[in-house]
C-alpha cells in the first residue's frame, strides 16, 4: 500500500473453513475512519458471479435452462442479426462470445445513464459486431445486464429483490448493498490519481465523480463488505451449501458455474511477471478459470470508478480470498493476489511488489511519452475546415443515441458538446488540428476523447468519430465504437 499509494484495502481469507478478514489503511484520505471488517468496497464485476448465481438458482427451480433460447424467455430481446437474435441462449449471455468488441455498449450505462434496464435490453440490438457469433472473447457488461433482466422476467422480481432475497439473506451477508447509489455509514470514499496527461499519474485524490443509476447493477454494482465475502466465498467451496445443510444453489449448479466455457487468449507476460503467467484461461459463468504456478484457480477481477477488487478460490486448498481496494491502483491489488496465492499454495513467494511497480511505471510512462509524441506531431495552426457553426448541430449514434454540439455566446464562442442519454457528461471543445477536437469533460474524472469529423464533397459533415486521448484509458469508454452522423434539420 505505501509503494503504490493505496489509502485503504479490506481482505477475506478462508483457510481450510476458517474465515478471517482484516482491515489496512483508511477509509478516506484525510479522514481517520479505518478500514475494518464491515467497511463496504464496491466489488464491480465480481457481482458477475452473483447474477450467474441467481440464474443457477432459476435453474434449480426448473424455470429456466442454461440452453434456453433468450428469445424465448426475454421479451424484445434482439440482437443486431436474426441468426444470433435467435441462437443466444442463456449461457451465451454469460460468457463473452457475443460478437461485441472489448467493453462495446459500455457508454450506454457507462458512467452514468437516462436509460431504463429494459430500455437497455432494446438497444443492444443496434450495436454492431465485431466477431462472428461465438468465435471469439470479448469481454463485456452489457448481456449481464440483459441477464439481470431476464432474472427479472423469469421470476417476477427485479434483480435486485431477488439477489437480496435467495442469496444475500440466506447468507447473512447484511453489510452488503445491492445498488451502487447506495449512501450507508459503512461506505468507503473511492479514491483516483487524475492528473495531465495520463490518468492514473499523480496526486491520490478523492474521487469528484463516481458511478451511479441501477442499469449496470447485473454487472458489477455490488457493495460487499470483507466479512460478507468471508460468506460468499465459504459458499462458493462448500458447492452451494449453507452450513446447516440448507443450499442456496445445487452441487450440480456449483459445477455449471466453475465449468470453461470459453478460451481467453493469453498474452505473454512481462519477464519479471513470467512466474505468475498462466498455460491456460477460460471462462465460466460470471468466473474465470486458469492455473497459477500448476495449480488450479477460480478467479475474477472487478472494477469501478475509484475502486477495484480480486476473488480467488483455490479448489485443491479448499482456500479462497477476496481484496479490495478504495483506489485504482492495481500494482497493489496484483502483488497481494500473487504473494496470498504463494502463502496457500505453500510456494516460494519472489518480491511482487517491486515487479508489479516495473510494470506499471513502465506502463504510465510509455503513455506518458506516446502523448507527448502526439502533441509534438500536430499542427494546431492547420484547420478547421469550416467555421466552428458549421460543426454545431445533434448528431446520432444507432446504439448509444444523441450528442450535441454546441457554440456559446449566440453561436460566436467556442464549442462545447454534450452527451445526451448521460447526464452530467458535457465539456468543451478544444481544436486539436484540421477537423480533430477534444474533450474536455466537466466530469473530472472521466477520460477525454478526440473528435474528427469527417466532410462530404460539398463540405458539408458526413460523420463524426471518436477515440480516447490516453492510449491506456479503461475499455469501458468505448468512445472508438461510436458512429455520430449529423441529425437533419427541420426545415
Amino acid at each position: 500500500m505505501q509503494t503504490f499509494g493505496a489509502p485503504g484495502m479490506s481482505v477475506a481469507i478462508i483457510d481450510g473453513g476458517t474465515i478471517t478478514t482484516h482491515g489496512y489503511g483508511v477509509r478516506k484520505l484525510g479522514s481517520a475512519a479505518r478500514v475494518d471488517a464491515h467497511a463496504i468496497f464496491p466489488i464491480g464485476s465480481n457481482t458477475k458471479a452473483f447474477t450467474a448465481a441467481a440464474l443457477a438458482i432459476l435453474v434449480d427451480q426448473g424455470k429456466l435452462h442454461w440452453d434456453d433460447r433468450v428469445v424465448d424467455k426475454l421479451p424484445g430481446f434482439r440482437m443486431y442479426d436474426a441468426y444470433a437474435s435467435n441462437e443466444m441462449t442463456v449461457t451465451d449471455l454469460l460468457v463473452h462470445r457475443s460478437r461485441f468488441g472489448l467493453g462495446e455498449g459500455d457508454l450506454m450505462i457507462f458512467p452514468t445513464t437516462d436509460r431504463s434496464r429494459a430500455g437497455l435490453v432494446h438497444d443492444i440490438r443496434y450495436l454492431k459486431p465485431a466477431h462472428s457469433f461465438r468465435a471469439d472473447y470479448d469481454y463485456d457488461n452489457v448481456l449481464y445486464i440483459v441477464a439481470g433482466q431476464l432474472v427479472e422476467a423469469v421470476s417476477g422480481q427485479r434483480w435486485e429483490d431477488f439477489v437480496q432475497q435467495h442469496i444475500l439473506d440466506p447468507l447473512g451477508m447484511h453489510d452488503t448493498q445491492v445498488s451502487i447509489d447506495a449512501r450507508v455509514a459503512d461506505q468507503v470514499s473511492l479514491h483516483a490519481r487524475n492528473s495531465t496527461p495520463v490518468r492514473g499519474v499523480g496526486k491520490q485524490q478523492v474521487l469528484a465523480t463516481v458511478m451511479t443509476g441501477s442499469v449496470f447493477a447485473p454487472a458489477g454494482a455490488l457493495q460487499v463488505s470483507a466479512d460478507d465475502m468471508g460468506r460468499w466465498l465459504h459458499l462458493q467451496l462448500r458447492h452451494g451449501a449453507l452450513d446447516d445443510g440448507k443450499r442456496i444453489f445445487s452441487d450440480a449448479a456449483s459445477q455449471a458455474l466453475w465449468t470453461p466455457q470459453t478460451l481467453i487468449p493469453i498474452r505473454p507476460a512481462p519477464i519479471v511477471l513470467a512466474l505468475a503467467q498462466p498455460q491456460f484461461r477460460a471462462y465460466a459463468l460470471g468466473l474465470e478459470v486458469q492455473d497459477y504456478r500448476g495449480h488450479k484457480i477460480i478467479t475474477h477481477l472487478g472494477g469501478v470508478l475509484g475502486g477495484i477488487s480480486a476473488v480467488v478460490i483455490i479448489p485443491e486448498r479448499h482456500a479462497a480470498f477476496a481484496i479490495m481496494l478504495n483506489c485504482e491502483d492495481a500494482g497493489a491489488l496484483f502483488a497481494m493476489r500473487e504473494h496470498l496465492l504463494d502463502i496457500l499454495l505453500g510456494l516460494p513467494s519472489p518480491d511482487w511488489i517491486a515487479s508489479y511497480k516495473q510494470v506499471f511505471d513502465g506502463i504510465n510512462a510509455g503513455a506518458v511519452a506516446a502523448l507527448r509524441a502526439h502533441d509534438a506531431a500536430t499542427h494546431p495552426e492547420r484547420g478547421p475546415s469550416l467555421p466552428l457553426s458549421g460543426y454545431a448541430g445533434v448528431y446520432r449514434d444507432p446504439w448509444y443515441g444523441t450528442a450535441t454540439i454546441s457554440q456559446g455566446n449566440n453561436g460566436k464562442g467556442a464549442l462545447s458538446i454534450s452527451f445526451d442519454r448521460t447526464p452530467g457528461l458535457h465539456g468543451a471543445l478544444e481544436h486539436v488540428q484540421y477537423d480533430t477536437f477534444r474533450t474536455h469533460w466537466a466530469m473530472p474524472d472521466v477520460e477525454d476523447a478526440y473528435l474528427t469529423f469527417a466532410l462530404k464533397p460539398d463540405g458539408s459533415i458526413d460523420r463524426m468519430t471518436m477515440r480516447a486521448v490516453s492510449p491506456i484509458a479503461d475499455f469501458s469508454y468505448d468512445y472508438q465504437d461510436l458512429h455520430f452522423t449529423p441529425v437533419a434539420k427541420d426545415p
